[in-house]
């Protein structure tokens, strides 16, 4: 197209492009809010499973092997899920698996407060890891779509960091309903139902992906979707105006991140969807790298998370003692997320992943030599700074990995291939303390972390990168 002037008009701009170029407004503040307090939910109802046990272990007199059973099986549902949840997303759509997620397994956690044996707790357990595993990725995929590129690894980060509002919320139902009260892991099972009920405002309130609308041939309500955020007001006043231009695709070879300096285009060979897709050539190192982070993470978390509280109970602390302490040592995870989510912008995704579970190893290694009081809780507090600083760069970097027509796969399969070890670490726990005690357990997580941190080196940077470079 020709303009009067002679001159070729400019292309126009894709919808992505419309969106990448973007301030922060206030229809992406509503996306993040609605999608973190899901997120919390989920956060909320894997932590009180950890209160949970350390009640039942003493209420019903479980043997430390039911128990890690009972920590285990919901991630045995979840990493199903996660895996169906992303094919789910990529074939109907990241809000209505969202959604549908949250019902599921908010029931199923309802009911799980009128259980009265272990074997139909394990089977409610599976049911709500089925729906927790697959609503995780599904969100932080939805929030890395509409996000600017400029500021989508913070976004996700804050996004992430709603996880540690949900466990702290979890640390303070155990502190304050279970540890008083007989029967308060029933009442604290049946506060879980909420995300059922939060279902409904996300099915009405939360857009659907752009990018899965023009995949799925759906342009119009695609338009009306990216108009919603164009037509919202800023959050913030912005600093200077914003370019005429869209920002290129990809960086100036001078401001890429070290290590990709020379990397030129690659042309993949292969399937472009499904599972096989994520092994292609220009894929397979980075989705190596990406299971072996999500793998020896899970496997360090939670095996340290879920049997905390009963591993302090175990170690001759009162139970409200021990819930105590589980409460400051959450709280640190704030903080954590804090820091992470200002590095990723101005390190990198690489270097903040990696920085922060080395500063995980290091950490647990300091709990498995803490003998006092105060070392308990220093060594627990630093473990949840840099663990949950992790979690909040890994998943911003999962969906940055991947194309839009296998984003949501590759995200749910490092997700599913993570929850195997989330099902190991448990289970692992009763066995390293018959070995070795607690000093046995934290070595093995200091280990597993350091493995992860070299996963998170085969990772492509992304850091100021559009989605669809």
């Amino acid at each position: 197209m020709i303009t009067p002037s002679g001159r070729p008009a400019a292309p126009a701009l894709t919808r992505s492009e419309r969106l990448d170029r973007l301030p922060f407004t206030r229809a992406h503040g509503r996306l993040l809010g609605g999608s973190g307090i899901g997120w919390a939910l989920d956060a909320m109802d894997v932590g009180l499973i950890s209160f949970v046990m350390a009640a039942l272990s003493k209420q019903w007199q479980l043997d430390p092997t039911t128990l890690g059973w009972i920590g285990s099986i919901g991630f045995v549902g979840m990493a199903l899920g996660a895996t169906l949840g992303g094919l789910l997303a990529d074939r109907f759509g990241r809000r209505n698996v969202f959604a549908l997620t949250l019902l599921v397994y908010g029931l199923a956690t309802g009911a799980s407060a009128l259980v009265s044996s272990v074997a139909a707790l394990l089977v409610l357990r599976f049911v709500v890891g089925l729906g927790l595993g697959s609503e995780l990725p599904v969100a932080s995929t939805l929030v890395s779509e509409y996000a600017p590129t400029r500021v989508r690894g913070r976004l996700v980060v804050i996004l992430e960091a709603f996880w540690a509002v949900g466990w702290l919320a979890a640390a303070l139902v155990g502190f304050l309903v279970v540890a008083p009260h007989d029967d308060g892991w029933r009442w604290a099972l049946a506060i879980g139902a909420l995300p059922a009920v939060y279902a409904l405002y996300v099915r009405r309130s939360i857009p659907e992906s752009v990018r899965f609308l023009e995949a799925a041939g759906r342009e119009a309500e695609a338009e009306a979707a990216v108009r919603a955020f164009e037509d919202s007001a800023p959050m913030f006043r912005p600093k200077a105006p914003a370019p005429a231009e869209p920002a290129p695709a990809e960086p100036a070879a001078a401001s890429r991140p070290a290590g990709d300096l020379a990397a030129p285009p690659v042309e993949h060979a292969g399937p472009t969807r499904g599972f096989r897709a994520l092994w292609r050539p220009d894929l397979r190192t980075r989705t190596a790298g990406l299971w072996a982070v999500w793998f020896f993470l899970n496997f360090a978390y939670y095996g340290a998370f879920t049997w905390l509280p009963t591993l302090l109970v175990a170690d001759g602390m009162t139970m409200v003692r021990s819930f105590g302490y589980t409460v400051i040592i959450t709280a640190a995870q704030l903080p954590g997320y804090a820091v992470a989510a200002f590095l990723i912008e101005r390190w990198g995704r690489r270097p903040t992943l990696a920085t922060f579970l080395l500063g995980a190893a290091a950490s647990a290694a300091l709990f498995a030599s803490a003998s006092t009081s105060a070392g308990v809780i220093t060594a627990g507090c630093l473990l949840s700074f840099f663990a949950l600083g992790a979690w909040g760069a890994l998943y911003a970097v999962t969906p940055e990995m991947y194309p839009t027509a296998v984003r949501g796969t590759g995200a749910g399969w490092a997700a599913g291939f993570g929850r195997l070890a989330s099902i190991l670490a448990p289970l692992a726990v009763p066995a390293l303390m018959h070995v070795g005690q607690l000093w046995l357990v934290f070595t093995v997580f200091a280990i597993a972390f350091v493995l992860a941190a070299a996963g998170a080196l085969l990772l492509k940077e992304q850091r100021g990168i559009a989605l669809e470079a």
